[in-house]
């Protein structure tokens, strides 16, 4: 009903139109055959505007608006002026019909039909969050049996049409330097839709992670391009049932995590290949080694740790060491020796290497050390 009645529109008046929902994704959109700008083209392949349009928008009052306004063009931004017509309900913003401002501008009487088409796609709009709103309600409470593992939960879900005989992963993405708030929680939620949209299946958003359950091979490129925020991805492995996808999330979630706190895993981690963070993280708080201790608490050796760490990470070979830090290997030894009397350690004993190496790894998942690279 919507797409006809955003073509109904944009024939009479002879232009283009947009048609957004009060979170500004696309809902319908006319046949472009008019003037058009990258924000415009990129909208419609993206299903979303970028933070700064929307910050400019919102700026020049679209949110309080109740009346049709024309808001400027902004060449930095490559945006054309445009016509927002907002869409309200009893008051309720409900969304808005965007015309581009341009070759020619609108009319006062084209404005003001579109003006009078905003009262019925408005209710339009109320109509469809309505159901929206119950189904994603009863799908929500669905989803979070589901990565509680809760067996009818599932069977739920395949009712409603999840695919049944087909493997179930789950994929967990979490923000990166960004404290958990609701415009974060947006633009997971924006993201997950977009991936869903393009691949189908679940999502569940909670206030510091969003995750995606899909029985396609692991989308964790279309998530990052997704997102309108900078995102560490985890993978679970594979179940063979949506009744199992609980562990795939606890996977998924555990290898986000650690991603989040070790960068040099990059920005998509599958729990396969974990390595040993696999079982550092289900390790009880633990005492470091108490020479690293030492050389934590002073931040003018973190060039000491980051040494160390790649010395033991690659087995104790000082050529390999000096090859990957670029440093001459007489520098390499006064560092190893500097780390060996401060730490009152001896780096030739098996047992203290292990000890150093995996009070590092804990370190790193607890935020004490944060090498620079």
């Amino acid at each position: 009903m919507l797409q006809r009645s955003v073509d109904d529109l944009a024939i009479r008046l002879g232009r283009p139109l947009l048609l957004e929902d009060r979170f500004q994704r696309i809902i319908a959109y006319s046949e472009q055959d008019g003037a058009m700008d990258d924000i415009r083209r990129d909208s419609i392949l993206r299903r979303h505007t970028t933070p700064e349009v929307r910050g400019f928008l919102h700026a020049a009052g679209i949110l309080e608006a109740v009346e049709p306004l024309r808001t400027p063009g902004a060449p930095a931004l490559r945006l054309l002026p445009r016509v927002c017509v907002p869409l309200r309900h009893d008051g309720a913003l409900m969304g808005f019909l965007w015309f581009i401002d341009a070759d020619p501008a609108m009319s006062a009487a084209e404005i003001g039909e579109a003006r009078t088409a905003a009262a019925a796609l408005a209710v339009a709009l109320f109509h469809e969050s309505l159901a929206a709103g119950l189904a994603s309600h009863r799908e929500l409470e669905a989803v979070t049996g589901v990565l509680s593992g809760d067996p009818d939960a599932s069977r739920a879900l395949i009712e409603a049409g999840f695919p049944q005989a087909l493997a179930v992963t789950a994929l967990v993405a979490t923000p990166v330097a960004a404290e958990p708030s609701e415009a974060a929680r947006l633009a997971l939620e924006q993201g997950m839709l977009t991936v869903r949209r393009r691949l189908g299946g679940l999502h569940l958003v909670r206030y510091d992670h969003a995750t995606l359950l899909t029985t396609s091979p692991p989308p964790a490129e279309e998530v990052h391009a997704a997102m309108a925020l900078p995102v560490v991805v985890g993978v679970g492995r594979p179940r063979p049932s949506l009744a199992e996808a609980a562990a795939s999330y606890a996977e998924a979630l555990h290898a986000a995590q650690v991603a989040a706190r070790v960068p040099g895993l990059g920005r998509t981690v599958e729990w396969t290949r974990l390595g040993v963070y696999r079982m550092l993280t289900h390790v009880p708080r633990a005492d470091l080694h108490p020479g690293l201790e030492r050389l934590l608490a002073d931040a003018q050796h973190l060039p000491l740790l980051e040494t160390l760490e790649t010395y033991l990470d690659l087995a104790g070979s000082a050529v390999a060491t000096s090859r990957r830090l670029r440093l001459h290997r007489t520098s390499l030894y006064y560092r190893l020796q500097r780390v060996e009397e401060l730490a009152q350690t001896d780096l030739k004993d098996g047992g203290e290497r292990l000890s150093l190496h995996l009070s590092l790894k804990l370190a790193r998942l607890s935020g004490r050390y944060r090498p620079r690279s």
